[in-house]
């Protein structure tokens, strides 16, 4: 067996390189000299007000320092690794925030022999200088089912205790009030691990050894053993295994947890997890309490209260009501706390569907002038167009291409027609060009689909707000360079673009021409598409598949771009139409 690697300068060193490294990145912490004491930087604000202190072993970072900060703990004391800090520094803190004007010192401790026996021993020398201290232990392992005397540790729950202490102290509630309401909430959490790999102490060997494939379960945050071995078994299979173990009630030790119950939880990674296998772990968690019919109110995911390297997590859960729930949500500075999401993951869909649409009353659709006087007409009169002409198209396209330009427009055009048979024509502008754009990626198929949908898919965004002659021309533009930049053709490169592009070009005069001259700009425009069209059957193809055939076989126009001047004539005639 030998010793982990560690990245560190010294071992003797580590723990206080580890603060320096701490308190350097944080502006709002600040190092008590001569001691393993992190405190906040801003001692003055807690004049009047309760001070908490916490604190152990290294090797648990980010606790307990992380959690220092306005709205959680005042300070945090720190020991060797795994070893609890000594009387001496611990009292050194409780004077110092007594000195800068606390009301009174909280001591929030971690059920183990060593913590209590020295922040015990510097509570009493602290009463006897006429410090108000007080201090409550957090217990809430749940692994033994009859624990020892030394009753249950101390683990990561304790970290759900430095929040709500911290708000409560931070509202300015006295030491008793405190010391009551995080008691009795002690006695609603629960927390149990589950590790693949032990830790070790720099410097020394691990504390206990696991087969490959080997998993241990209820082991303890400074390297002691669990309380079952079992072989490695699925995120899922893992956490319900300790979820179960968690609220047996033929345990001392258990949660009673039952459907209904509201609940905050804690995923702790115990140091070496990836991401990956956190996030898994913390699907499985909530899926599990879900299916039991636990309501999760907040949920954290993260290192919180780790082993040094141990590859394993801890699941935490304590039982919540609105006030603390409040209490949870209240603003803290402390590094290492998290910002949570208020919404409570029981209550959501995580999932967003692509084909469901907002209510109308979100979107204001006007089913209106614009749906049924111009919308529809030009749809149906487009689509009538595109079939009737589905012979000739085929025909100009056996020249340059597989003969099927009529083929895919017919069917894009029916594609339409039967849309319009089941659905109502959206009477935004943008959302029309949104709703074809689709339809026509799936339906049409091939270059031409993907080129039609790309137009106006970039077209859609320009007429979400209004929808004037001046709009339409900037969404054609906005459509056509997409065409230009995604698909790589040119005016000049003979395909559709050489009718469309002078086109928008007559069509951008709109912007500043007077209404009166509209029309005659949208006949000047269809016929530059008819022209440009035209133009082709003399161009030689460098884009699309005419590219691949000789030039001497290109003898008719384009039909992509025949297509696209016989749709902007058929638009410019219904338009026409309606205006007289």
């Amino acid at each position: 067996m030998e010793v982990h690697k560690k990245l560190l300068n010294s071992v003797d060193r580590c723990v206080d390189e580890t603060l320096e490294g701490i308190v350097s990145s944080n502006g709002g912490l600040a190092l008590l000299k001569g001691h393993r004491v992190v405190l906040r930087a801003d001692l003055e604000h807690l004049k009047g007000k309760v001070a908490l202190l916490s604190g152990g072993g290294s090797g648990h970072e980010p606790a307990h320092a992380g959690y220092v900060g306005r709205g959680m703990l005042s300070g945090a004391i720190a020991g060797e690794v795994f070893t609890s800090p000594p009387p001496g520094s611990i009292l050194a803190a409780i004077m110092t925030l007594w000195q800068r004007g606390a009301s009174g010192v909280l001591l929030l401790v971690k059920n183990y022999t060593g913590d209590r026996l020295n922040f015990g021993l510097a509570a009493e020398k602290a009463r006897a200088q006429g410090v108000p201290v007080d201090m409550v232990i957090v217990a809430d392992d749940c692994a033994f089912k009859q624990p020892s005397k030394a009753g249950r540790r101390g683990i990561c729950g304790t970290v759900f205790i430095h929040k709500l202490a911290g708000a409560l102290a931070e509202e300015g509630q006295p030491l008793d009030v405190i010391v009551a309401w995080v008691t009795k909430a002690a006695k609603h959490i629960g927390t149990l691990g589950v590790s693949l790999s032990p830790c070790s102490v720099p410097g020394r060997l691990p504390s206990f050894q696991l087969l490959p494939g080997d998993m241990e379960l209820g082991m303890g945050i400074h390297g002691e053993p669990g309380i079952k071995r079992s072989k490695m078994a699925s995120a899922d299979e893992v956490v319900k295994t300790m979820v179960d173990h968690m609220t047996d009630p033929s345990s001392q030790s258990h949660l009673s947890l039952k459907s209904g119950d509201r609940v905050a939880l804690c995923v702790n990674n115990l140091g070496a997890l990836s991401c990956m296998e956190m996030a898994v772990v913390t699907r499985a968690a909530i899926n599990c309490l879900k299916e039991r019919g636990v309501l999760i109110t907040r949920v954290m995911s993260g290192s919180f209260m780790t082993s040094l390297e141990m590859a394993g997590m801890s699941l935490s859960l304590m039982k919540v009501d609105e006030e603390m729930i409040r209490l949870f949500d209240a603003e803290t500075t402390a590094p290492a706390w998290p910002n949570l999401s208020s919404v409570c993951p029981s209550e959501r869909n995580p999932y967003i569907d692509p084909t469901e649409r907002p209510p109308a009353s979100e979107i204001n659709l006007d089913q209106g002038h614009f749906a049924t006087v111009v919308a529809r007409p030009v749809l149906e009169s487009v689509c009538k167009t595109l079939v009737q002409r589905q012979d000739e198209l085929n025909a100009l396209d056996r020249g340059a291409g597989d003969g099927d330009c009529g083929s895919t427009h017919a069917l894009a055009a029916t594609a339409i027609q039967e849309w319009m048979k089941d659905s109502t024509v959206p009477g935004s502008p943008s959302l029309l060009l949104t709703a074809l754009a689709e339809l026509i990626e799936g339906k049409m198929g091939g270059s031409s689909g993907a080129l039609y949908s790309l137009f106006l898919t970039a077209a859609a965004p320009h007429l979400s707000e209004s929808n004037n002659a001046a709009d339409w021309a900037k969404a054609m533009h906005a459509g056509t360079e997409a065409m230009k930049r995604y698909g790589g053709a040119v005016p000049g490169d003979r395909t559709m673009l050489d009718a469309l592009c002078p086109a928008v070009e007559e069509l951008m005069k709109l912007s500043a021409a007077p209404p009166a001259a509209h029309i005659d700009i949208l006949q000047a425009a269809v016929e530059k598409a008819e022209v440009g069209a035209e133009s082709t059957r003399d161009l030689i193809a460098r884009a699309g598949r005419a590219s691949y055939v000789a030039s001497e076989r290109l003898t008719q126009p384009d039909p992509g771009a025949v297509a696209v001047a016989a749709v902007l004539r058929t638009v410019f005639e219904v338009l026409k139409s309606k205006r007289q």
